[in-house]
């Protein structure tokens, strides 16, 4: 026969502390009530952000201008598409910096800031607004003191030149680094011309038609089996199958 044992089992102490976390978690837990309604709802069309919303954003006027000639020239109109100023990237570069990813919102911003490896990525303090009003200024400035006319004003090869030698740090800006400047419109352009309609940019989903991505359809069930064949599936939005992009 042997002895019983002395004080909490093994299995005595594991339930004991499992129930002691569960009540201390239950008693601890905060409810929070949300009230209004979020800034952004899927399929809202009347959401903020939205392609339909009258108006620029964030850009003054004359950024605007600025920024549809830059976008223009990043993809310029050729035989498979349209430009991207006439794609909407201007409207989508304006509506994101409305909204939370201008401010950068959702990530981390309070340093250290010190330059980083080229494999450490951007590690700049400025976030997108700034870097964007501040490009401008400088872009402006430059093109006044060498051309004594705004950057729209130049003509195709001038433009060209002067966002090469931006690219390639051979053009400084004044308040800030012309290479990122440059490096963050080049990203905003790319992301618009390929991105949903419904954020402002790739209007008639011009884009997609060019590749063949038939977008944001639902069941893809009935093409699973058909191999190494053309479909000429008609893209479809978020929102449908037309999504078309008002300017600014």
């Amino acid at each position: 026969m042997t002895d019983k044992p002395k004080g909490l089992t093994r299995r005595q102490l594991l339930k004991s502390s499992a129930t002691s976390l569960a009540v201390v978690g239950a008693t601890t837990a905060k409810a929070a009530t949300l009230v209004g309604i979020p800034q952004w709802v899927p399929f809202d069309h009347n959401g903020p952000m939205h392609y339909e919303t009258p108006g620029w954003q964030f850009f003054t006027a004359e950024q605007a201008i600025a920024v549809e000639a830059i976008v223009a020239r990043l993809i310029p109109a050729d035989d498979l598409s349209i430009s991207g100023k006439d794609a909407g990237c201007a409207v989508f570069i304006d509506r994101q910096l409305a909204g939370e990813y201008g401010t950068f919102s959702r990530l981390y911003m309070q340093g250290p800031f010190a330059p980083g490896t080229p494999t450490q990525g951007d590690q700049s303090p400025l976030v997108p607004r700034e870097r964007y009003r501040l490009g401008l200024d400088g872009l402006a400035a430059y093109c006044q003191k060498t051309f004594q006319k705004t950057f729209s004003a130049l003509s195709p090869e001038q433009q060209d030149s002067v966002l090469g030698g931006i690219e390639k740090g051979e053009i400084a800006l004044d308040g800030i680094d012309g290479k990122l400047f440059f490096q963050q419109v080049l990203a905003n352009t790319m992301e618009g011309f390929f991105a949903d309609p419904i954020y402002g940019g790739n209007r008639d989903m011009v884009s997609w038609k060019m590749i063949g991505f038939p977008g944001a359809r639902y069941d893809y069930r009935d093409y699973i089996a058909l191999h190494n064949q053309k479909l000429d599936l008609v893209p479809l939005s978020i929102i449908g199958s037309s999504a078309w992009n008002k300017k600014g």
